[in-house]
């Protein structure tokens, strides 16, 4: 009847962990949103903001730029007469504006169509198809292309104009050179501009780059801070001050020289306007990894950083993001080398940083063992996977008790476990640790499994430390608390009490050492010495409440030879 009750149970046991596995596996989960898991709201939304700032610092820049031209271009032809700038031939003003309103629609026509392509791809969700991730690098570089095409046609409309008009050819060549320096200025801002618009589009197609490479140095961001900033007003200087001097231009009229003062003011605002967006692209992907360095400090290792920048930065954002899934890496490793051999072995060593297998004699090691009785049974009646699960139940309450009681599993063996209190660190009482652990374990053991099982509990001097060649060593003690614990755990099973400790552990435990009876001494099978028998005080008082197991009744058939133990087996 006991037999078939425990049978029942671990077939419950079997039937609700399977449940368990289960609704595992069909359990929704959500895992972390990447740039590939976006929604098409998102997309759009993100795409939206991509073309409103292309098209806000196109137009926005060239019109401020365009202003500053026109500005520059009556000072300089009226001498430098600052409340004169704006007296102008209504036909010719409007031939003037008309030409910078032409170029930057164009302008920004050119720029959406170097942009479009690549975002409706974006919208889309589509595969990076071959060449799409070097277009997108180019995005940039195109829409320069297509900034100098529009004031290059916003001139030639000017000068269609002003034929018309009748104007002369020094006007021609003073509009031309500064059209020439405006389109040179709006450029530098277009890249910059562009450089950010584009960066959603750069993240998508950079993300599966299995090594980034530099396309477009950061030198080209400093050359663009250069030429708005220093080239463009000081060829804009000289060019006024030649003109003059050739006669192409009028001398300056008052004793304020309007036209430098107007250029170096231009040149500073404008220098102003590509420092802060070359710095704000230099700074923003810094800051990025910045952020992430802080994270990854905190221990987050799934932080990553967008890889959008086709310059030193981008390659640095990918060597971050392999740094970090090394660091991933090697934390696994050493989770993994922890669950194999204890963290307190993994800690001692990683902590050491050799090669070389090391080891001690400990004086003062409690040492348990426990062993699931009738496992061939259990492998008769259970298909293997139910097993499994019932062993890994099994060990993992073995593995939870054990820490908590400061105890090392040393290792797993079929269907039992060794533990160790006090190697590799020191125990006050390794004994009283094994102890406690032991009856803790039968609480739990008895609480949540339907199995048998028998605990032996053992202490004294041990050798702990690595054994097995260069090449391949194993962290284990070895000693004769050992073999003794072992004969302990199988004299619990032969006479189904849950624990047995010898009474070298039960003498060195302290305080411990009240919750346990001494029930006699027993020879153990391959032991020279007698070895006294202790139960825990509370299993010990439940037996003497009905007929009490003797010495001999303990060890009955532990003692037997095998042959004698075959001879039996053929009687049943």
């Amino acid at each position: 009847m006991a037999g078939r009750e425990s049978a029942a149970g671990v077939q419950r046991f079997a039937l609700v962990e399977r449940v368990k596995q289960l609704s595992a596996q069909h359990m929704p989960g959500f895992d972390q949103r990447s740039w590939s898991g976006l929604s098409d709201g998102e997309r759009k939304r993100i795409g939206s903001a991509a073309i409103g700032v292309s098209a806000l610092a196109l137009v926005g820049g060239n019109a401020l730029i365009g202003l500053e031209t026109f500005l520059l271009v009556q000072l300089a032809l009226n001498g430098g007469r600052l409340r004169s700038a704006l007296e102008v031939d209504p036909p010719l003003l409007w031939a003037m504006i008309g030409a910078i309103v032409v170029g930057t629609v164009l302008n920004l026509v050119f720029g959406l169509i170097a942009l479009r392509p690549h975002l409706n791809w974006f919208l889309s969700g589509a595969r990076l198809e071959p060449g799409r991730r070097e277009a997108i690098w180019k995005i940039p570089l195109r829409q320069v292309y297509g900034t100098m095409a529009a004031w290059a046609i916003s001139l030639g409309l000017y000068m269609l104009f002003a034929l018309l008009l009748g104007r002369g050819s020094g006007e021609f060549l003073v509009v031309s050179g500064a059209f020439a320096l405006a389109a040179v200025s709006s450029a530098c801002l277009t890249y910059i501009f562009a450089e950010r618009a584009a960066r959603p589009l750069s993240v998508m197609a950079m993300r599966d780059q299995p090594r980034p490479e530099v396309h477009y140095s950061v030198r080209i961001r400093m050359l663009a801070v250069w030429l708005v900033s220093s080239a463009v007003p000081m060829v804009g200087l000289l060019a006024v001050t030649l003109g003059r001097h050739l006669g192409v231009l009028p001398p300056t009229a008052g004793t304020v020289d309007w036209v430098s003062v107007v250029i170096a003011l231009i040149g500073l605002a404008a220098g102003t306007r590509v420092v802060l967006l070359v710095g704000s692209a230099l700074t923003d992907p810094l800051d990025d990894l910045s952020k992430a360095m802080a994270a990854v400090n905190d221990g987050d290792l799934t932080t990553r950083v967008a890889v959008y920048d086709s310059s030193e930065l981008g390659v640095l954002q990918y060597g971050f993001n392999e740094m970090v899934d090394g660091l991933a890496e090697r934390e696994r490793m050493r989770d993994l080398f922890a669950r194999h051999v204890g963290s307190t072995v993994a800690e001692q060593a990683l902590a050491r940083g050799d090669d070389e297998m090391g080891g001690a004699t400990t004086p003062s090691v409690g040492v348990l063992f426990v062993d699931i009785a009738g496992s061939t049974t259990l492998g008769a009646n259970l298909d293997p996977e139910s097993v499994a699960g019932l062993l890994n139940r099994f060990f993992t309450i073995v593995a939870e008790v054990i820490h908590e009681h400061d105890g090392l599993i040393n290792k797993f063996e079929g269907d039992a476990a060794l533990a160790v209190f006090g190697a590799p660190a020191a125990l006050d009482n390794a004994a009283g640790a094994a102890l406690r652990a032991s009856r803790a374990l039968a609480d739990r053991l008895r609480a949540e499994l339907p199995i048998k099982w028998g605990i032996g509990v053992s202490h004294g001097t041990v050798f702990a430390g690595d054994i097995g060649a260069e090449t391949r060593y194993e962290y284990t003690v070895i000693g004769d608390p050992v073999n003794e614990c072992s004969r302990l755990s199988e004299v619990a099973k032969d006479a189904k009490v849950p624990v047995v400790a010898s009474g070298d552990a039960v003498h060195a435990a302290g305080a411990e050492a009240d919750n346990w009876t001494r029930r006699g001494v027993l020879q153990l099978r391959g032991r020279p010495v007698e070895t006294e028998v202790f139960l825990p005080a509370a299993v010990a008082a439940a037996l003497d409440g009905r007929t009490a197991p003797t010495v001999a009744d303990l060890v009955r058939g532990f003692t037997r030879l095998p042959r004698d133990r075959r001879r039996a087996s053929r009687r049943r």
